[in-house]
């Protein structure tokens, strides 16, 4: 069967890209670890401090982060860097160690300073601190569990972040919500984040960045009563015009309804593109975002800095201000983990938001702060952080409770990936067990299945579940608008309308001045909603048994994408495919086996020793004539988008007489990477343009990759990075943060062809750039 015959008979045809469970992971043997920490009973009333000293004699910070790390409930992530303890009975003693710990003892003793805990430390209310810094940390959860909101809020601004992620540690998952909720940082002038109040930011994502599917799924959301938060598209360009191009169409909805002032729209490009987007188009960017980490370094990856970040937020002067994302493991994995565990990291993104919120707060009235929020993306990087539901839930409840103690409107994106053991059942199991500690929003799209980022998330029927589950509520302002366009009806209770995602464009249509008839609008509104689901974007319609079960056929379409996904991440490169392509030099990485770069992604970044060996021999055969651009080939996590007929065969036709109108030098043989991950491509740059002597001009590297599974088109990638050659010879100077990619190529989304005049049009940017700073 063709990937075309296969989406047609799925219902779904497209660019869509769903991150799924995997398949055979269940029955997989768990992930290795480091060696971590076994602890002893403590004695009587000892703390961190006394048993280091009686461990080793003096204070050694290295074991002074062990232990606050093996206090921490399991995650694969702590325990690959050895910050884990060796098992339950450890965990417990570090927990106790912990908990008589004195709170100056863990202000004066850092697991990690930088500039950014720095700037946490000053917006830290020092004569707050002073007054409890003689609480053990066992008094504060005690305190916290004791006292109601009022009394919590005194202190709430004299916690560093440290104080903060530690003192959640000591928490069980019951424990974690009992204090959620009782603390709530509304924003201004809203329920959002309110006691009782569940929002929805919608998440309406396109793979091409289409506008119709982009406006068509708030349609959609609104037609099921869902999405008071935030119009938060996330693109698949990040160039200022397509950019600003999705930014006013949302825009345009928000003025249409006169909703500008209820909620605002936010294209999740970088700070500094939506900037540039306000410049040429003023008043069209609603909230700002950005991905914040937890220390400077880390924050390197986004191309993220302390100044650019207080930069920006003098520019915010109106009513939105900045939306943050975060996540438990992103440090780690950009290979920032400077030795302490996720929790600390995630507590220290947002005392860094905290500090950002300060900022755009001072000078300002009470009526006039502008809104911040934070919405932590707690299982979207897969099993190297953890793999289980139940690590899924802990991650939630620790990350709620840590935002609102540092005053922080935040939300969640319960989400997983394919590699982790959660699957649609279990995803919306994790969502009943976090709900009860009353996050301020999730994300909402019309299935699980994001079109776009290959991942698993809310729906908008999860949304409409859990309000009549937990008897939540929207918030009040978007509550009128359902009522006013008859989604809701005087009763509270939903309408004929509900789920009919055409009579909110009709709504639309007549708010625009639309002289056509009711039937013309419909029946248009009929066709472009199925022109999207050409294009593999799902629209919601109706419902099943329930207001909150979705339609029966599209439970079914998302259940075949599941299946294709769990064979897709399993499925082999074989020899035959790599002999196949011209002239191909095949390594592999250091993963033994596909199950070992699986759930093991390091070990698809580093190249093997034989691997060296071949790049060696293949860079001698360059002699005097080094290429501009070395092209290289990885499985990725999808080999089939590659193998498939079309795929990356057609690309391979097209791309080299695109480089060569373009004057650029390709290398004659392509590098083929079996189980290969994205920096498996800066490792081949480093060697091949780091060590060749040259000294002058700038060298590239494009590198073709399978991306997530889960859509049924099998996609790939094409990740561009140029540097000079003294930069490749620096290892690790080369990361994400320098390279562009180009995403959800196949035969049945981005073609294959286009995809390679885009490939060479940004490589041509990307040299000029350099040409330009040289």
């Amino acid at each position: 069967m063709t990937r075309n015959e296969f989406l047609k008979r799925s219902g779904i045809l497209g660019a869509s890209m769903v991150l799924l469970s995997g398949f055979g992971w269940k029955n997989a043997d768990p992930l290795s670890s480091a060696k971590n920490l076994r602890i002893r009973l403590p004695k009587e009333g000892e703390d961190l401090m006394g048993y280091i000293t009686n461990k080793k004699g003096t204070f050694d910070l290295d074991l002074y982060r062990q232990l606050i790390g093996a206090a921490n409930a399991f995650k694969e992530g702590d325990a690959t860097l050895g910050l884990a303890a060796e098992d339950e009975q450890s965990r417990k003693h570090a927990r106790m160690l912990l908990g008589n710990t004195k709170i100056s003892d863990i202000t004066e003793h850092l697991v990690y300073k930088d500039e950014l805990y720095d700037l946490i430390v000053k917006t830290t209310d020092p004569a707050i601190l002073q007054k409890i810094n003689s609480w053990t940390m066992g008094e504060l959860k005690d305190f916290l569990l004791r006292e109601e909101e009022p009394e919590i809020k005194k202190i709430m601004p004299g916690l560093t972040s440290d104080i903060i992620g530690c003192v959640v540690k000591l928490m069980s998952n019951e424990e974690l919500i009992t204090v959620s909720q009782k603390i709530f940082n509304p924003l201004l002038g809203s329920k959002i984040g309110s006691k009782g109040y569940f929002s929805a930011r919608i998440q309406p994502n396109s793979p091409t960045d289409n506008i119709d599917d982009i406006v068509w799924q708030v349609f959609d959301a609104w037609s099921y009563g869902v999405g008071d938060l935030v119009l938060g598209t996330n693109p698949v360009s990040s160039e200022v015009a397509s950019v600003g191009k999705v930014e006013a169409a949302l825009h345009d909805l928000l003025v249409t309804f006169g909703l500008e002032k209820t909620l605002p729209n936010c294209v999740l490009s970088h700070i500094d593109v939506q900037a540039a987007v306000e410049e040429k188009q003023p008043g069209t960017t609603g909230i700002w975002f950005q991905s914040l980490a937890g220390t400077v370094g880390a924050n390197q990856t986004f191309d993220v800095t302390l100044e650019k970040m207080q930069d920006h937020m003098t520019s915010r002067n109106g009513q939105y201000g900045l939306y943050a994302e975060t996540g438990q493991g992103a440090d780690f994995t950009n290979g920032h983990g400077e030795g302490f565990d996720m929790v600390l990291h995630e507590s220290r993104k947002y005392g860094f938001v905290r500090a950002l919120k300060a900022q755009l707060e001072e000078g300002k009235a009470d009526g006039e702060k502008p809104w911040v929020h934070v919405n932590d993306v707690a299982g979207f990087i897969g099993p190297e952080v953890f793999k289980t539901k139940e690590q899924l839930v802990r991650c939630c409840l620790e990350d709620t409770l840590m935002g609102k103690l540092h005053g922080l409107c935040i939300g969640l994106d319960i989400c997983s990936t394919l590699h982790m053991d959660v699957d649609l059942a279990d995803l919306t199991w994790c969502i009943d067990e976090v709900m009860p500690a009353n996050p301020a929003y999730l994300m909402a799209l019309p299935t699980k299945n994001d079109p776009m980022l290959s991942y698993l998330t809310t729906s908008f029927s999860d949304h409409v579940r859990v309000r009549e589950k937990f008897g939540y509520k929207v918030n009040d302002a978007m509550w009128h608008f359902f009522k006013r366009i008859g989604i809701i009806g005087d009763d509270d209770q939903p309408t004929i309308h509900f789920g009919d995602p055409t009579w909110v464009y009709y709504h639309y249509c007549l708010a625009k001045g639309d002289l056509r008839s009711r039937e013309e609008i419909f029946a248009d509104g009929k066709n472009k909603i199925r022109a999207i689901r050409q294009r593999g974007v799902p629209i919601a319609e109706g419902y099943g048994d329930h207001i909150w079960d979705l339609e029966p056929q599209l439970a079914q379409q998302v259940q075949q994408l599941y299946d294709d996904a769990k064979i897709s991440l399993w499925t082999e490169m074989p020899s035959s495919f790599i002999q196949g392509i011209p002239l191909a030099v095949p390594i592999v990485t250091q993963s033994k086996n596909r199950k070992d770069y699986v759930y093991h992604p390091e070990t698809g970044e580093k190249l093997s020793h034989e691997a060296v060996k071949m790049l060696q021999k293949h860079m001698a055969n360059w002699q005097d004539e080094t290429p501009d651009v070395q092209v290289v080939i990885s499985d990725g996590l999808n080999a089939r988008a590659l193998m498939d007929s079309g795929h990356l065969d057609d690309y391979l036709k097209a791309i080299g007489p695109a480089l060569s109108e373009n004057g650029f030098r390709v290398a004659e043989q392509p590098i083929v990477i079996r189980h290969g991950r994205v920096r498996a491509g800066y490792a081949c740059g480093e060697l091949l343009f780091g060590s060749t002597g040259t000294k002058e001009g700038c060298k590239g590297i494009l590198h073709i990759i399978g991306e997530r599974p889960g859509s049924g088109h099998h996609n790939f990638s094409v990740y561009l990075t140029a540097a000079h050659p003294a930069t490749w010879g620096q290892k690790g100077a080369i990361d994400h943060d320098i390279s562009r990619v180009i995403s959800g190529i196949s035969d049945s989304s981005l073609q294959p062809k286009e995809a390679a005049r885009q490939t060479s049009l940004i490589l041509s940017q990307l040299f000029k750039k350099y040409e330009a700073v040289s």
